[in-house]
């Protein structure tokens, strides 16, 4: 027989055959990291489920050395023949004999090396008393198990693991598991840990490395540790305290207790993204995990107590209940993401988070307006591109989606849902039809029928809204950036109120077009001001901006929420949905920028944080829009900005005061960073003198790790200081040991408008003293002057560039990134018709500016 032609009925395909099922791996790893290789030893207890003369599994840059696999009468069968596929990523075995159904244990030896791709096991380094070392770190999701050994690497073959391993004697390693036993010899310790209880394999997790490290014990007897860099263990007790807090909260909602006898928490030097959730072992990237009261930011204090809360929440949603496919990601992403949303509302009620997570849902809007984008669940035809779907659409739609219909079910009927879907599901896999099936279960309503139009097809609507001789008229059609009309329909819960927050009203959209009644929902004019709230009064569809879609008012309906908003009667969080709603309009060529800049007028004076980072958020876009359009216009259009921001800008200054709110620290960086982006003169000189505070004195109270990216970004945009900026921030850079202020030097230190400078910072970031998932920071702050110098190859608003970026990438396509490719130059295109569109204001937008950025 021609093994080698059967061997092709394996290749091309999205999932493994299933002749052979995994039930447990007992796992040796021996490291060399001085080497950078590793060897092993995996022994696999297998159920043969139907007669095979394959075994197929994954394994992807290994050598395979040995292989044999013994059935439960003790007969050993090595196959005739062992090919390893690396397109496909898998191994086959190929047998002379049938092997016949029931138990047995496959053996394979294997190598390989530890790659430097953040994937697999892999190398990073860290410095040890001024020499720098290696460790080895794992990252598994999606499908990179397969990298460190064979295995059938797929979320629905869940097994469980005992693994062992050989280190050097004077380092820590680290896996999901305690520690059952360890034993020297020599230089080299040999660690057991005890055995896993099942899970799927891009879960497991392995750390080796040297590490200071804190505890703590929880009330149900879980051991929580943290692993910081030697030294640093004290930025651990922040990531502790809410790791603590969430096993809490999680376990009392969800009715279920956390599963595993500890949970370790460790900060490594170098990952791929900002942290994994692996069982009983969630690995950090170091600025994500570490706190110092000194050196972070208000912002990266509430990420990190967002981030611990979301891959504490995955040890039940993604964890003990997983998706049973790469489709359903969204129900670990999605699900992970809202729930981080409540556990850190309830540990910091203050910070009002859950009107911040307008912007998770935000973030899910703008993505899924493109056509380029995808539905929620997704069908993945090839293992690689299931990296693409870690996007917004599963985290930030996904969780968006679920708020929605929470909103809609209520609090407690969703919570007694998830709590039953927990135990239903313990230890197994699911699929979103299994989640839908017990909220229908429990809350009486088919919500399979309302949700499938909202998981099963991309994008989402926008709803139309015009009124006349007191009938509104709702219309929902498909919203797209582009301008193109799509045929999507969805049952859209709407929501809204007339005049006040006490009269309101809620229905279900099915259908395209649906008229309403409005004269009975108003009080009666005797009962009421008329001009609040007689036929003039404002009315908000989405109210608190709790569904997943987009409201277009007609010019009447619009006027009066502007009139509203310049009353303060309206939400924090319904001022912001009118603000971005407009925005997106106006992207879309739907309104024009005008009509933007004129409602951007009336937020004036904005104090709510929400509402303002939006604003703020606006005028950079708008900002490199127009930089394209009508050049001529920039120093208005700053000059307008600048106007906007004063009354805030004025009310926050740039030191805190007493105990005040968290909110107003992040106001403070935002609004200070963009008056300096906007070349405020006044803002510049603060910021330079400031800076020179800092320079003679690290610790100077001057600047605060709220403030100092401001200080940064005016020194190094300044033509007279830029120089001078360039080299003391590098100074800074080079003497500075937290990662949080390298981290801020790096998202500050390309802002400068100076050509020769700019490719001096570009050669800096590609140098050995920048590690290069660090590169991304220092990419993300390059000024809007410095775009055509950085990257003339891809100018950001030109079809014809994007034609050029097309061409180049037809052979040389990979599944890995062309989905974000595509968006990419859809998003090239957006711009180029935004660009086109506001060419043809120009004569209007010069008199609005000129009217705008001189009022008082």
């Amino acid at each position: 027989m021609d093994h080698r032609q059967n061997l092709e009925q394996f290749k091309g395909k999205p999932r493994l055959a299933k002749f052979a099922i995994p039930k447990r791996y007992d796992l040796y790893l021996k490291l060399d990291l001085s080497a950078c290789t590793f060897s092993g030893l995996v022994h696999i207890n297998l159920c043969i489920v139907e007669p095979t003369k394959f075994i197929v599994l994954n394994a992807c840059e290994l050598a395979v050395n040995q292989v044999f696999f013994t059935n439960s009468l003790n007969h050993r069968f090595t196959p005739c023949d062992v090919v390893l596929d690396g397109d496909d990523e898998i191994l086959v075995l190929a047998f002379d004999e049938v092997l016949g159904t029931g138990e047995g244990v496959l053996r394979i030896e294997f190598s390989g090396v530890l790659n430097e791709h953040l994937k697999g096991l892999y190398k990073c380094t860290y410095v040890d008393k001024g020499v720098r070392k290696n460790m080895a770190v794992t990252q598994f999701e999606a499908v990179h198990a397969r990298r460190c050994f064979p295995c059938w690497d797929e979320p629905a073959l869940k097994a469980t693991f005992k693994i062992t391993l050989d280190l050097p004697s004077e380092l820590i390693a680290l896996s999901n598991m305690p520690i059952k036993d360890e034993k020297i010899t020599g230089n080299v310790k040999t660690v057991y840990f005890e055995e896993s209880p099942i899970m799927s394999s891009y879960l497991v997790a392995v750390v080796v490395g040297l590490f200071d490290h804190i505890e703590e014990t929880t009330a149900d007897g879980i051991e929580v540790g943290v692993y910081c860099p030697v030294g640093k263990s004290g930025e651990g007790k922040f990531a502790l305290e809410v790791a603590v807090k969430s096993l809490d909260i999680f376990t009392n909602y969800f009715s279920m207790p956390y599963p595993l006898p500890k949970l370790d928490m460790v900060a490594v030097p170098e990952f791929s993204g900002g942290a994994m959730e692996n069982y009983g072992l969630i690995v950090f990237r170091e600025n994500e995990m570490l706190h110092n009261d000194l050196l972070s930011t208000a912002a990266k204090k509430q990420i990190l107590t967002i981030v611990v809360a979301h891959e504490v929440a995955h040890q039940w949603f993604g964890n003990l209940v997983t998706m049973e496919w790469w489709t359903h990601l969204w129900l670990n992403e999605g699900f992970a993401t809202w729930i981080s949303y409540m556990a850190t509302d309830i540990m910091f009620p203050e910070w009002k988070i859950w009107i911040q997570f307008l912007q998770q849902t935000n973030g899910g809007l703008r993505l899924d307006a493109q056509e380029q984008s995808h539905p929620i669940e997704v069908e993945i035809q090839h293992a690689h591109s299931v990296d693409e779907i870690f996007d917004a659409i599963s985290y930030k739609k996904g969780s968006a989606v679920i708020r929605m219909l929470q909103g809609y079910l209520g609090n407690e009927i969703f919570q007694k849902s998830l709590s039953l879907y927990m135990k239903r599901y313990a230890w197994d896999n699911a699929r979103t039809e299994d989640l839908w099936s017990v909220l229908s279960e429990v809350s009486g309503i088919q919500v399979n029928s309302m949700m499938d139009s909202w998981t099963k097809q991309k994008g989402y609507p926008v709803i139309s809204v015009k009124s006349k001789d007191n009938i509104l008229e709702f219309e929902q059609s498909q919203f797209f950036s582009s301008g193109v009309h799509g045929d999507g329909q969805w049952t859209v819960p709407i929501t809204l109120c007339f005049g006040s927050y006490d009269r309101s009203k809620s229905f279900l959209l099915e259908s395209k077009f649906e008229n309403l009644d409005s004269s009975g929902l108003f009080p009666s004019s005797d009962e009421k001001n008329e001009d609040e709230y007689g036929e003039t009064s404002w009315i908000k569809v989405n109210v608190e901006q709790s569904g997943f879609y987009r409201v277009k008012y007609g010019d009447e309906l619009g006027a009066r929420l502007r009139k509203a908003i310049e009353k303060d009667s309206l939400s924090a969080t319904d001022k912001y949905g009118i603000l971005d709603d407009t925005y997106a309009l106006c992207v879309a060529c739907e309104q024009s920028l005008s009509s933007l800049l004129s409602l951007m007028d009336v937020y004036r004076k904005e104090i709510d944080y929400i509402v303002l980072s939006k604003l703020i958020d606006i005028c950079y876009n708008v900002l490199e829009v127009l930089r394209d359009a009508i050049p001529d216009l920039i120093n208005a259009l700053q000059e307008f900005f600048i106007n906007v921001l004063q009354f805030s800008a004025k009310k926050l200054g740039w030191e805190s005061a007493p105990e005040e709110s968290h909110l107003n620290a992040l106001m403070r960086g935002e609004v200070l960073m963009a008056l300096a982006v906007f070349d405020h003169g006044k803002t510049h000189e603060e910021a330079m003198q400031r800076f020179q505070a800092l320079l003679d004195d690290r610790s100077t109270l001057l600047l605060s790790a709220d403030t100092k990216r401001a200080a940064y970004i005016a020194v190094m945009r300044n033509p007279n200081t830029s120089r001078e900026g360039f080299e003391s921030l590098l100074k800074v850079y080079r003497e500075a040991d937290a990662v949080q202020e390298k981290e801020r030097v790096l998202r500050t230190i390309a802002s400068t408008l100076d050509p020769d400078i700019l490719i001096e910072v570009l050669n800096f970031l590609i140098s050995e003293e920048v590690r290069d998932q660090d590169i991304t920071y220092g990419l993300s702050g390059i000024s809007l002057e410095g775009h055509e110098i950085a990257w003339r190859w891809l100018k950001f608003c030109s079809n014809e560039k994007a034609d050029e970026i097309e061409e180049f990438f037809v052979s040389r396509m990979r599944p890995s990134f062309a989905m974000n490719l595509k968006r990419s130059i859809e998003q090239v295109r957006i711009k180029a018709r935004w660009v086109e569109s506001i060419k043809q204001e120009q004569q209007s937008l010069q008199d609005l500016l000129k009217r705008l950025a001189h009022k008082g």
